[in-house]
């Protein structure tokens, strides 16, 4: 039975980051935190993203205090970082906020 695809982030954690990035080919996880004006900007377009993109990639949220095993696993040092998995494994990143037509085409070279 096909995996259902989310349509919009979901959170992840410290506890369930391995499962999620495993569960799909190509999954984006959004190293972010409440305190972070650019993550504020980054968040709305990954909403739109998720629902265009959805059963393509899946897109996780990870909040950097909340989750400092994940994140200093990473070696996460700014944010907002997007780390693009395929397959279960890192394969590219993207730090900083992008437009909505620049961060698509960066995930199109991963589906």
């Amino acid at each position: 039975m096909e995996e259902e695809w989310p349509d919009k982030p979901v959170k992840v954690s410290d506890e369930n980051m391995d499962e999620f990035v495993n569960k799909y080919q190509t999954t984006v996880i959004d190293f972010w935190a409440s305190w972070c004006g650019p993550c504020k900007m980054v968040e709305p377009v990954l909403e739109q993203l998720a629902k265009e993109m959805q059963g393509k990639v899946a897109f996780g949220k990870l909040n950097v205090d909340e989750n400092k095993n994940t994140s200093g696993a990473f070696g996460i040092s700014s944010i907002p970082t997007l780390v693009i998995f395929k397959d279960g494994k890192e394969a590219d990143r993207i730090m900083g906020a992008l437009p909505k037509k620049d961060l698509k085409s960066e995930l199109e070279k991963f589906i």
